[in-house]
């Protein structure tokens, strides 16, 4: 197992703590949050997007369920930002619902753009997710893809399953735990994912994580 130990530089974590202390003036405006984390390794959706260590931060306002947000993540070769909206709702029965649109953007020269419709659909300990996009390619020939997960959690454990679809391929599972410790949120996760996002074999990850959200 290929494990990246966490590995947290002291300027990030007195940024963290920063951002914490000036939680009371974000928090002053009903609906509007913010978040900071770091994690040993980032992967989306089961594909590694770095070697080392990734911050990020994002901030989200909602309103009688409709909400707007933004988060950007460090990827080395320079910033993904995500910026996303939509509507979150539960029926009488304990439905939950969700339908929303994401637009990821990139500087530097890691990736083009992605943008896509996001749909969820909860109840009790059980979801599943289904988005569906176009990546932008610089040649011009953008590709469609859709991505669907199933997540069942209980007591900070969980457990994902995750699978792309159209022009994209390649699934992984995802195990891990979370919970807070002294108002941080830590989390552990082994990822497993398909040689279609790992390269030339399947791979597996132990990825660590500490955030704050105010």
């Amino acid at each position: 197992m290929k494990k990246t130990i966490i590995s947290l530089s002291i300027s990030m974590l007195l940024a963290a703590s920063a951002c914490a202390s000036t939680s009371a003036s974000a928090t002053g405006i009903e609906g509007l949050s913010a978040n900071v984390g770091v994690v040993s390794q980032y992967i989306f959706r089961g594909v590694v997007q770095t070697d080392t260590a990734s911050a990020s931060a994002g901030v989200d306002y909602e309103n009688s369920g409709f909400y707007i947000g933004a988060w950007g993540a460090d990827v080395q070769a320079g910033l993904e930002v995500d910026i996303y909206g939509g509507y979150n709702g539960e029926l009488d029965s304990g439905l939950g619902y969700n339908v929303g649109f994401t637009s990821y953007q990139y500087t530097g020269d890691f990736d083009t753009s992605y943008n896509e419709v996001n749909l969820g659909l909860s109840y009790g300990m059980f979801s599943v997710t289904y988005n569906v996009g176009e990546w932008e390619v610089e040649s011009g020939a953008d590709q469609d893809y859709d991505f669907f997960t199933a997540k069942v959690e209980h007591e900070g454990f969980y457990a994902l399953y995750g699978t792309w679809g159209k022009d994209f391929d390649g699934d992984y599972l995802e195990l891990g735990y979370g919970t807070e410790v002294s108002g941080f949120d830590v989390g552990i996760a082994i990822v497993a994912n398909s040689k279609e996002l790992s390269g030339a074999q399947s791979d597996e990850n132990l990825v660590f994580s500490i955030g704050k959200s105010f």
